[in-house]
């Protein structure tokens, strides 16, 4: 039993069981013993790997992404160029890189890192060492300006709830002890005003996901672009509706049972893009159509740029480099599990990659 488990099972037995998204949150943020706040998770040394990790260019054209709607939005200057979650730093060190050629953008941006972590923050301080970077814990300390952000691979870490659909309205899952150990339970049934519209397309025994965190950080964030200007590109994994249990561990780049290691495996839930969408939609902006990330980024011209850097290599650097073009691309790989989401001003020019 790790000891952030040991801490929650004293917890439930004293106050009752807690809902996933408390665990969620206790495994990942705890400032002791959560999973974020004590160590750098990333590349093979670490537990999982993320785009950026995989190889420069998707960095690149994501950077290159932000430059193209910087400018045809007018080149707002100063403009606020934020990430949510940005690990060590290694995607926005290359989007940084990738846009000194287009004259202006570097001298007008203002680099705000979303971070919570002093671990990765250490980290992105490394990596981005030359930069003037200032580091928030919200989205709502993002400066009142013209917003210009990226999100990768953030949404599926926030805290989730799930219910279960039942005759009677809906069984929240919660952690609780059974025999002295972590367990999952059900709440009595109750009505749930947030998933009322859900009851047409669900039978009981369904699960589904709610992530009030994610709405109100994208609704934020589109209050900021309708009210200042800006873009926001996101990419992560999931679909564009949530059915099913979709919660998993990972440790040692190996899925695990949720509750077998509190603290010391990452947590994670596929997004419900489309809950994030309705809200960037309420905020005022618009919303450009879900894209698979091979789509999008085959769109933004990956191709051409992987058989540029393929000219310099040869032997198993040109093999790794070939393998992590697929990796990002490929259907049965990231392209299609991955997902990409837009939001921009009302009456702006359509984003690049987004077939609108």
């Amino acid at each position: 039993m790790t000891a952030l488990a040991a801490l929650l099972a004293r917890r439930i037995a004293a106050t009752g069981p807690i809902s996933l998204a408390e665990f969620m949150a206790e495994c990942l943020m705890h400032p002791e013993h959560g999973y974020y706040s004590t160590r750098d998770p990333f590349g093979a040394a670490g537990d999982f790997t993320t785009a950026p990790e995989i190889s420069q260019m998707f960095g690149e054209l994501l950077g290159l992404w932000l430059a193209q709607v910087w400018l045809d939005r007018g080149a707002p200057a100063p403009f606020t160029l934020a990430e949510l979650g940005p690990g060590r730093g290694t995607l926005m060190a290359d989007a940084l890189r990738a846009c000194r050629a287009v004259p202006g953008f570097l001298d007008a941006a203002r680099l705000h890192l979303v971070e919570t972590s002093p671990s990765l923050r250490a980290r992105q301080r490394e990596v981005l060492a030359g930069h003037d970077v200032t580091w928030v814990e919200r989205v709502e300390a993002l400066p009142e300006a013209p917003l210009f952000l990226i999100a990768n691979e953030f949404f599926d870490a926030l805290p989730i709830r799930q219910f279960q659909r039942d005759a009677d309205g809906w069984r929240e899952r919660q952690v609780a002890l059974l025999g002295g150990a972590l367990g999952f339970g059900l709440t009595a049934p109750m009505p749930v005003a947030a998933l009322s519209h859900r009851l047409a397309d669900t039978r009981p025994g369904d699960i589904i996901e709610i992530c009030p965190a994610a709405e109100a950080i994208v609704t934020t964030i589109a209050q900021r672009i309708a009210a200042h200007g800006g873009a926001a590109l996101i990419v992560d994994y999931g679909g564009w509706r949530s059915l099913g249990d979709t919660v998993q561990a990972l440790r040692a780049h190996r899925p695990e049972p949720v509750l077998s290691h509190p603290g010391a495996a990452d947590l994670t839930a596929h997004v419900d893009f489309e809950a994030l969408a309705r809200a960037a939609a309420a905020a005022g902006v618009a919303v450009a159509p879900l894209t698979p990330q091979g789509v999008f980024l085959e769109r933004l011209g990956i191709a051409a740029r992987a058989e540029v850097l393929a000219r310099n290599l040869a032997g198993a650097a040109r093999d790794a480099h070939v393998a992590a073009h697929r990796r990002l691309t490929h259907p049965q790989e990231m392209g299609t599990l991955f997902q990409t989401l837009a939001l921009t001003g009302r009456g702006s020019p359509p984003p690049p990659g987004f077939d609108l």
